[in-house]
């Protein structure tokens, strides 16, 4: 039986959010807040079978029905590689339900997604920025049908958010990240995609009204609904990692100082090492070995640690 994940420390656990959040506490953590993989962006340089629909057809499913995380993971699955949106949706949303448990009655859930155009040839990229550079890629047919077509703004962040709605998480902001530094790009048939989504959830009492943590005077001047941050490179090849600037309004706002903030898709660790220096307690989970090391490094300077403390842990 595997320990209990100690959230007094922080720390970078290596291994699937999935798996890891049956190891924390009930009741422990004030606030979550994390940018997951999105849908048919990236591989992360992690394998993924491309195949895995023709094996869930073989066992009686079919596209409109996605598979439950657990059975598309063991099918060789990877988050944000799904067939369709609505299978990374349900499965985004599978593992916070699995998080669920471990979230404080007045914790909060910030979740930053970006949303994407559909294309039946699509481009996969290890790293870089989706269709920019020359970061090597490759091509994977996706199917077409109902609101899947050519051309099409698929509305992930949307649909994310109505379904983590319909499983009882309260809805209270959906920020919009203004990216004033975006590069260019080579269409000119629209408008370029500057901004992404990031919502907050909390907790569905089973009566009344919500109530949560919330500390309205350490969010942006003015208190908007729209931040205007610019994007930052991010460490060893990640190109996903949060600004400081996006992430530390939300950590001081929603996480009471000494309290505890967990990232379980940590990349190369920001939301970690932010919690650190603001003084709460920083988890993160992170499946990549290679961005997992990578955090551990930053939150051992964030934390003033030496490297090997007890939160450098492998699932």
């Amino acid at each position: 039986m595997q320990s209990v994940i100690r959230t007094q420390d922080s720390g970078i656990y290596e291994g699937d959010a999935f798996d890891l959040a049956s190891r924390l506490e009930p009741g422990s953590v004030d606030l979550m807040i994390t940018s997951p993989p999105y849908w048919g962006h990236r591989t992360y340089d992690m394998d993924h079978n491309d195949s895995v629909l023709t094996a869930w057809k073989a066992q009686g499913g079919d596209l409109s029905s996605a598979p439950g995380y657990e059975w598309y993971r063991s099918a060789g699955g990877a988050l944000g590689m799904e067939p369709t949106p609505d299978w990374f949706v349900s499965h985004l949303a599978d593992i916070f339900d699995r998080l669920r448990p471990a979230l404080k009655p007045g914790g909060s859930l910030w979740v930053n997604l970006g949303d994407t155009y559909f294309a039946r040839w699509s481009s996969i990229r290890q790293g870089g920025r989706q269709g920019l550079g020359d970061h090597p890629r490759g091509r994977r047919r996706t199917p077409m049908g109902g609101y899947r077509q050519e051309k099409q703004l698929l509305l992930v962040p949307a649909r994310f958010a109505i379904a983590m709605q319909e499983r009882r998480w309260i809805l209270r902001n959906d920020v919009i990240w203004d990216k004033p530094n975006v590069p260019p790009r080579p269409e000119r048939d629209r408008l370029r995609l500057a901004h992404e989504h990031f919502f907050h959830f909390v907790l569905r009492p089973k009566e009344g009204r919500a109530k949560y943590y919330y500390d309205v005077a350490e969010t942006e001047l003015g208190s908007r609904d729209v931040v205007r941050v610019n994007v930052k490179a991010g460490a060893g090849g990640h190109s996903a990692t949060f600004p400081e600037a996006l992430i530390r309004p939300r950590i001081q706002s929603s996480c009471p100082p000494g309290g505890v903030v967990l990232d379980p898709f940590a990349g190369t660790g920001t939301a970690v090492a932010v919690a650190a220096k603001t003084g709460r307690r920083g988890v993160g989970f992170e499946l990549n070995p290679e961005y997992a090391q990578i955090a551990r490094r930053a939150v051992d300077q964030a934390t003033g640690a030496q490297e090997g403390h007890g939160g450098s842990e492998k699932q």
